[in-house]
């Protein structure tokens, strides 16, 4: 069982940036490739980015990609996900997830925390 606590949400301006962060419970954080989605008003959730257990593999979604960078801290149990050159349209609530095997290519994930808001005012 992993516990996932997302952070680092707020408003923001258009250009602006933010760090989200995802802090995990348990023993086997490292063993789990972990993810990022969102979720905007009037819309299914949808992928954003994934890392692999090493960080050495990530996969991000094309609407994110240049802007949005993935990265784990193992020994803290954190994921965190670097958002700059915010856009009005990144506003949503963020998710972390966790999911046991596989590769960051996989869409289904095992544990979800509960989000954070990210608002982009313009």
């Amino acid at each position: 069982q992993v516990q996932l606590v997302e952070s680092g949400g707020g408003p923001v301006q258009t250009g602006g940036s933010l760090r989200l962060s995802c802090a995990a419970s348990g023993r086997t954080f490292s063993s789990y490739i972990m993810g990022w989605f969102r979720q905007a008003p009037g819309l299914e959730r949808e992928f954003v980015a994934a890392i692999s257990w090493s960080g050495s593999s990530t996969n991000y979604a094309d609407s994110v990609k240049g802007r949005f960078t993935i990265s784990r801290d193992n020994a803290k149990n954190t994921v965190y996900l670097q958002i700059n050159s915010l856009k009005p349209e990144d506003t949503a609530v963020y998710y972390c997830a966790a999911r046991r095997g596989g590769n960051v290519n996989y869409l289904s994930y095992d544990y979800w925390g509960q989000g954070t808001q990210v608002t982009v005012s313009s």
